[in-house]
């Protein structure tokens, strides 16, 4: 490692965020690129969750059975709009490509190590930027509503306790303990203790660049268009004005796609636009993150209310947010937990970049030297988020452990 080499982060979400930090305390001297102020698109309307063990891709044989008329289903936590079929076909071509089950293994075993210890990881930074408050780890409850919904992710419990997952299945007597709230209609349920939340993402982001720039890490609020290699490394444009840097870590989620593409490289990044409702006054108070599983809403304690967030909706990156199908959050939430008061909620929509794998795009770019790739974390940009910049510090300075666990991301996979 060159001590003070310059590096040019392309994106200021949670992952440019970790990389920059990580990079920072490795000796780099980081600038971040964004139009938008740091953790405010994605990374500040997520979930929350930290799930160091969800290795299991989107993509499995028992989604492709059902998936299709999930699909058609405007209601239902899969949804692409009759306009953007065209659009998605060949993505979702390439997803249900992934369900087969070796593949699935395969994906299942680069996810474990990269999200290996993404609790412990956030713990650690959030105590160093004095703000362990931020890191709940009152663990994770799954709920269902009886034996057979819970029997529909059976094997996908099962291949995430191969990975390490500390799981512990509960019945509606331990549930009515832990959650008073929850009502009659879920019956059995699976305790995750060792995994968390973050209880407010965008103070976690915005407390992270605050230490960056004391760190003298450097902030340009503008839109990289353009890269362009040089003999003493990378040229970035925003059409107007000209940056140097030796390396570019692409960190721009959603909207990565084009900077690699003229470079040659057709990335299959997709948006799967995520919705939460935000509760200032939901009239009860949870102790754990609780997830309606049968309906993919997860329920979060947050600092700002309750937060329901989910579903997965195809749509672009230029298409109005649907507002109908941000309320409908509120009509899943109140099947699991019906003294909710959802009474003026505030709504939000963001960009999950997602590839068809279920796995990011990360580590060095065959053929350009200098130029790295950190993003399309899907449904797991916050969890992954502090593994990545220390594992793409890492790589950079040569550590071949690091350089191992990043091999399978590579984008020339596609």
């Amino acid at each position: 490692m060159q001590q003070g080499e310059r590096i040019a982060i392309v994106g200021a979400g949670i992952v440019g965020l970790c990389t920059a930090y990580a990079l920072r305390q490795a000796g780099y001297a980081v600038t971040l690129f964004d139009p938008n102020p740091p953790g405010s698109q994605c990374s500040s309307g997520n979930a929350g969750a930290l799930s160091s063990r969800s290795v299991v891709p989107l993509a499995t044989p028992g989604i492709l059975k059902t998936a299709f008329s999930m699909l058609l289903d405007s209601r239902s936590p899969l949804h692409v709009p009759a306009y953007y079929w065209l659009r998605a076909a060949p993505w979702l071509s390439r997803f249900a490509a992934q369900a087969k089950p070796e593949r699935v293994r395969a994906i299942a075993a680069a996810l474990s190590d990269l999200l290996r210890g993404s609790v412990q990881a956030h713990t650690q930074i959030a105590a160093e930027l004095g703000a362990g408050d931020l890191i709940r780890r009152a663990g994770q409850l799954h709920l269902y509503p009886d034996e057979a919904s819970y029997a529909k992710d059976e094997g996908s419990w099962a291949l995430k306790q191969e990975h390490g997952l500390h799981l512990e299945k509960v019945v509606r007597p331990t549930i009515e303990a832990m959650e008073p709230d929850v009502g009659p209609g879920y019956r059995v349920g699976v305790f995750l203790p060792t995994e968390g939340w973050v209880a407010n993402p965008l103070r976690y982001a915005r407390t992270l660049a605050a230490r960056l720039a004391e760190l003298q890490a450097t902030f340009v609020q503008a839109a990289v268009r353009s890269m362009q290699a040089e003999a003493s490394g990378w040229t970035l444009s925003d059409g107007t004005r000209r940056w140097q840097a030796e390396r570019v870590v692409i960190c721009a989620g959603a909207w990565s796609r084009p900077l690699l593409a003229e470079r040659g490289w057709n990335v299959p990044l997709e948006t799967q636009r995520g919705y939460h409702l935000e509760l200032p006054a939901p009239n009860l108070t949870l102790t754990h993150q609780v997830v309606l599983a049968d309906r993919k809403v997860f329920i979060t304690p947050m600092e700002t209310g309750l937060r329901l967030a989910g579903t997965v909706e195809f749509g672009g990156l230029t298409h109005k947010p649907s507002t109908r199908r941000a309320l409908l959050l509120g009509e899943h939430a109140r099947a699991g937990l019906p003294q909710l008061d959802t009474a003026a909620p505030s709504v939000w929509m963001g960009h999950r970049p997602c590839l068809p794998d279920s796995m990011p795009v990360l580590g060095p770019v065959p053929d350009s030297p200098g130029l790295w790739c950190a993003f399309g974390h899907g449904h797991l940009g916050l969890t992954g988020s502090a593994n990545t910049g220390r594992l793409i510090a890492g790589a950079m300075a040569g550590r071949p452990d690091d350089l191992r666990i990043l091999a399978p991301f590579s984008i020339d996979r596609f």
